[in-house]
Order: structure tokens, then C-alpha cells, then sequence
């Protein structure tokens, strides 16, 4: 159908024609301005680029709500309950054993710093050379340092003006580690044994820690026995003592009543019985008794008998578990030992591992081989052969072991 337009004139004429675009400009611009109330014009939405959309158009988010039993205003995400942290064995274990590593290290590190030390061993012009094996020089001392009259008198130390003056060893021993599986050996070296002390002529070999101390009797018995000393240990009377008392003395088998008539230390038979300080201390130093008919070469045998005992027991777990024993041990070790400047506790421990084994016979105990009951000279031919036995990590003949 044709739409026809009727001007003025009543005639039929055609509409005027429209625009490009099918609306007029005018009608165009009234549909561009926005009519009062009517907000934006669609032209906007229009000419927007497409896939965006006006934030102020946007629908609004809703409203927040607080979680339960949180407080309001809150901005903190809510926490995970904390997980419970599980122990599992290895991790326990771990743990365990990293405490007993820091405990062992603490007391290595007390004992390195506590220990008193000494300079014994230095280097002299025809000083035997180092050969195979380790050689300590082990010294028992009558020294009374840290003991009160009551303790002499207990201990029955006995006077020192009376023994002479100065400090002299009841005890002189050698201690041989070998680098080989031969067997350790103790060897004891009688105190009234004549050897030649440097710059002082013949005399007893006990006589060198008087007139020199540590230094000259290392020295001395490198030239009495061609050994290379390569490690030094002293303990006095008080110290000895009072590492017995600490682990509540050493269990001793006695063959028969010991009633030394010097001392006055008496000590009845039996196995085993323990021996306190005292006792102890007696029975490494009886010679006056009818037990001791040989005088010093049963005293050095019996010296070299309480140590077995009393290295064994202070490795066992009874006394390293027990903190009633092993704490005292451990407050009375730094008094009682002395050492070369240039040992270690490392060095210490060695030895005490390898002097265990003698109760077992795990370490050969002898004595330099003598002429006479009075320990004063050495048989030249058994020495030599005891000493080259040591120097070279071989067997030690029995026929140059004495007991």
C-alpha cells in the first residue's frame, strides 16, 4: 500500500523523501539528546565498545556476612586449625642421638680445657727416634697437692720430710700401643732401678722426677730403655683416691691379708670385695707385708692389676649410666691427671680403650727383666730383647716376661 500525501491544495503528492539511513537529521538529533527523565540515550550503548559494560551500571556485589562466632569488621581470612605435629621413631631417635652427640662433645670440651697439663716431652740432641707403635709414660706421684692434714692422715700419705723431700714416683710404667693386631703391653719399670740420669750421674730412675720433674724422667727413661715417648699421664695420691671414691671403689679379688707395717693399711682376703681410696691407695703402694715378700716386683704387679680393675669398671655401663658415679668421676678427673701440653682427651681415650683388656688378657703385663729380688738392675739381654719387641710392634718372648 502507498501512502500518499494530501498538501494544502488537496492534491495527491508523494512524501518527501527520506534520508539516508531511513530517518531524517532532525529526527536523528532529538533522538541523541536525552529527554528530561529518560536518563542516558541509546546512542551511548551504541557507540561503547563491545564487551564492556559501564561500572556505573554495574550490579552492586552482595552483602558480606561474617562468618559465625567471627567478629564483625574482620578482615583477615579465616586460619586453618594448626596440625598437630607427629613424631614419628626415626625422627625420635634422631633426636636422641643428636642429644647424646652434643653431651659427649660437651664433656670432651670440659675435659680438653680442665685437664692440667705439663711441658714432660721435647725434643734433645740423640733423643731415640718415633718407631712403630705409641709408647705412654704412665707415673704415679707421692704428691700431696689438694690434700688437707685430715686427708694425709686418713690416706696415711706419710711425711714427706721423712721420704726426703720433693716429689718422687711410687709408679713408672710404659704403656705400648701397637699400629698392628699385637697384642698392648704394660710394662713396669721398678722405682729403685739404676739408670743414668742426664747431667746427674747413676741413680734410682725415681730420683729424676725429684731432681727435674716430668721433663727429666721422660728423658731418663728414653735412655734407659731406647723407647720413644710419645705421651705422658700423672696422677698423685689425693687424685688417685678420689677417682676411687667417686665410682664407689673397685672390685678387687685379695689372696690373702695385706698388713703393710709402714702405712698401717690393713686389707683382709676375699673375692671380690670392693676397695675404697684408702684401700686402694694402700694396696698400689703395700711392699712392706707378708703378702709382698718381693717387695717392689710384687708392688708393681699388683699397680698393674688395679689398673685392669679400675680401667674395666670405669667403661663399663655401670658406671658410664649411672650419674651417681659418672658426674663425680667427671667433676674429679681434671685434679687428679696431669698431662704432656700436647696430649689430648682423644689420646686418653686410647689408651684407656686399650688398657681394658688387661683383667682379660688382652694386654701383656710385665716387668723389666731383673738380676736380683732387689729390682735394682736390669738383665741387659732380656731388656734388649723386651725393648726391640716393643720398638718393632712384635711379640713380646715369654721369656723375658716377668710377673
Amino acid at each position: 500500500m502507498v501512502m500518499t500525501y494530501r498538501g494544502d491544495d488537496g492534491g495527491r503528492r508523494m512524501p518527501p523523501p527520506r534520508p539516508p539511513g531511513g530517518r531524517s537529521r532532525d529526527h536523528q538529533r532529538a533522538q541523541m539528546m536525552p529527554l528530561p527523565g529518560r536518563g542516558r540515550s541509546p546512542y551511548d550503548e551504541r557507540t561503547r565498545p563491545m564487551g564492556t559494560r559501564d561500572p556505573e551500571y554495574a550490579p552492586p556485589p552482595p552483602p558480606r556476612q561474617d562468618p559465625p562466632g567471627r567478629p564483625a569488621g574482620d578482615d583477615y581470612p579465616p586460619s586453618r586449625p594448626p596440625r598437630r605435629r607427629r613424631w614419628s621413631i626415626g625422627k625420635v631417635l634422631g633426636a636422641l642421638v643428636l642429644a647424646f652427640v652434643v653431651f659427649l662433645a660437651g664433656i670432651w670440651v670440659y675435659l680438653e680445657f680442665s685437664i692440667k697439663r705439663v711441658d714432660a716431652l721435647e725434643d734433645y740432641s740423640g733423643r731415640p727416634v718415633a718407631a712403630s707403635g705409641t709408647n705412654w709414660l704412665i707415673v704415679g706421684s707421692d704428691s700431696r697437692e689438694g690434700l688437707t692434714a685430715e686427708d694425709e692422715e686418713r690416706l696415711a700419705t706419710g711425711d714427706v720430710a721423712a721420704a726426703g723431700g720433693g716429689q718422687r714416683t711410687d709408679t713408672i710404667m710404659v704403656a705400648h700401643l701397637p699400629d698392628n693386631s699385637s697384642k698392648p703391653t704394660l710394662l713396669s719399670l721398678p722405682r729403685d732401678s739404676q739408670v743414668s740420669i742426664p747431667g746427674h750421674g747413676k741413680n734410682k730412675i725415681n730420683a729424676a722426677f725429684s731432681l727435674g720433674g716430668p721433663k727429666l724422667l721422660a728423658q731418663t727413661v728414653e735412655g734407659a730403655t731406647g723407647l720413644h715417648i710419645d705421651h705422658y699421664a700423672e696422677i698423685g695420691f689425693g687424685g688417685f683416691a678420689k677417682i676411687v671414691d667417686a665410682i664407689g671403689g673397685v672390685e678387687m679379688c685379695i689372696d690373702k691379708d695385706m698388713n703393710d707395717t709402714v702405712t698401717g693399711i690393713s686389707i683382709k682376703a676375699g673375692c671380690p670385695q670392693s676397695l675404697d681410696g684408702r684401700s686402694a691407695l694402700g694396696f698400689v703402694r703395700m711392699r712392706h707385708s707378708d703378702a709382698t715378700p718381693r717387695s717392689d716386683l710384687d708392688r708393681v704387679a699388683n699397680q698393674r692389676k688395679f689398673i685392669g680393675a679400675l680401667v674395666s669398671q670405669i667403661a663399663s655401663p655401670g658406671t658410664l649410666l649411672n650419674p651417681f658415679d659418672f658426674f663425680p668421676l667427671l667433676s674429679s678427673a681434671p685434679d687428679a691427671l696431669t698431662m704432656d701440653s700436647g696430649d689430648h682427651v682423644h689420646n686418653l681415650a686410647g689408651l684407656a680403650i686399650a688398657m681394658r683388656g688387661i683383667s682379660s688378657g688382652g694386654v701383656v703385663t710385665t716387668t723389666v727383666p731383673v738380676t736380683s729380688g732387689s729390682a735394682e738392675n736390669w738383665d741387659k739381654a732380656k731388656s734388649k730383647q723386651l725393648f726391640d719387641a716393643l720398638k718393632n710392634d712384635t711379640e713380646v718372648p715369654d721369656s723375658v716376661i716377668v710377673n
